[in-house]
């Protein structure tokens, strides 16, 4: 990392006063001086309530001396700024960026690598857990924020005085707290693991399933159900996803969770039934209702053509204490290192170790836990697995 220090009261006070970036040209120039720099901090604000894709309304960049706002209803030519993403040894910090980096995957069809995310190394550092902006600010150098413009339109314009200093000051304070916590994980010997937690977290912004075909694996309160309606559930919920992304509105404007799961157990067999399924909204009945009642008409053959991966089901009562033990493991070594015991064993790479036998016929660590995790607790989890069988 740099070791040049950021004064963070000179990019507060340019916060109150930040470059706005609205032409082709001004972006590619301050972009060639972001390639000249260590690091810079990024942000966005989108609005996203009617929408499956989030809509940009505001790109934030904070560099050592300024901080920019790049409109995005404005500039057309984004490919200086991927350009910057790119570079390998310009640091990109983002705040709880996950959002942030599905609207630029989506938008600009880049990623800023490399990352660090203040959040994720605030949990490194044993500060918290998802410790949000507000509470980070605080703790790392003293300053309140305001909350002021969580819930504005920044789709419109002009943007008030107000929204732009908000959205400034959201990145101005970032490079100063990413060096004071790159100090203390360095002195930790934990900074390797937040960079290779990064880079995970940038694979996983990768849309994995764009057609839909694993999301009913999420559906666990139905896991019993017979292999039609295993297959109906999953070819109901890949056709929702497909036709989400397809008409760019949020899932629940054509089917919500509940009236997946409500489809399957009533069966309906024809429009009437189908009308009285409860929260079905007329106009899907009307333009999608044949084809609805055509997947579930389908769904034996679907289910013997290409039968549905079952859905896990709840770990035998047993587990409860065993989960606990397991836990403890996790939250000893936390705290002896000074860390968030949940960024130490998450739910999901405890439930795919446990689940693992069922597999392969013996306990395996999961990816996630192969890494850094295993020298600190990978082994003893394991060697607790074999204590329960015997």
């Amino acid at each position: 990392m740099n070791e040049k220090a950021y004064d963070w009261s000179l990019l507060e006070a340019a916060a109150h006063d930040p470059v706005y970036v609205t032409t082709n040209e001004e972006l590619a120039a301050y972009c060639d001086h972001w390639l000249t720099l260590p690091m810079i901090a990024l942000d966005t604000e989108f609005q996203r309530v009617d929408t499956f894709y989030p809509i940009p309304g505001l790109i934030q960049i904070a560099d050592d001396q300024r901080c920019y706002l790049i409109d995005p209803l404005e500039v057309t030519d984004f490919e200086p700024l991927v350009n910057v993403f790119n570079k390998p040894d310009l640091l990109k910090i983002i705040h709880a960026g996950s959002e942030d980096l599905e609207l630029f995957n989506h938008t600009l069809g880049a990623l800023p690598s490399p990352i660090f995310d203040t959040q994720l190394a605030a949990a490194f550092a044993g500060w918290g857990f998802t410790m949000g902006l507000l509470r980070l600010v605080e703790h790392a150098l003293g300053v309140q924020l305001g909350k002021g413009e969580t819930t504005s339109d920044w789709l419109r314009r002009p943007l008030s005085r107000d929204q732009e200093v908000y959205a400034a000051l959201d990145v101005a304070y970032l490079p100063a707290i990413c060096q004071q916590l790159t100090t203390i994980l360095l002195e930790k010997g934990s900074l390797d693991w937040l960079m290779s937690e990064s880079i995970d977290v940038l694979d996983n912004v990768i849309d994995k399933d764009p057609e839909g075909h694993v999301y009913y694996q999420r559906f666990s309160q139905v896991w019993g159900l017979p292999p039609h309606k295993l297959a109906g559930l999953r070819d109901l919920t890949s056709w929702r996803e497909q036709q989400s992304r397809k008409r760019n509105v949020p899932r629940n404007r054509i089917l919500r969770n509940q009236t997946l799961i409500t489809l399957i157990e009533r069966w309906p067999r024809n429009s009437l039934e189908l009308s009285r399924v409860p929260d079905m909204r007329s106009k899907i009945i009307r333009e999608d209702g044949d084809t609805i009642l055509e997947i579930l008409a389908n769904a034996k053959d679907s289910a013997e053509k290409n039968p549905a991966e079952p859905i896990n089901r709840p770990l035998p009562i047993i587990w409860n204490s065993r989960l606990k033990k397991l836990k403890a493991i996790s939250r000893s070594v936390a705290q002896k290192r000074g860390i968030a015991p949940e960024i130490l064993l998450r739910k999901k790479d405890l439930d795919a170790l446990v689940r693992s036998k069922e597999l392969t016929g013996e306990y395996q660590l999961p990816p996630a836990l192969c890494g850094w995790r295993r020298e600190l607790i990978g082994d003893a989890l394991l060697a607790q697995l074999k204590q329960f069988e015997q």
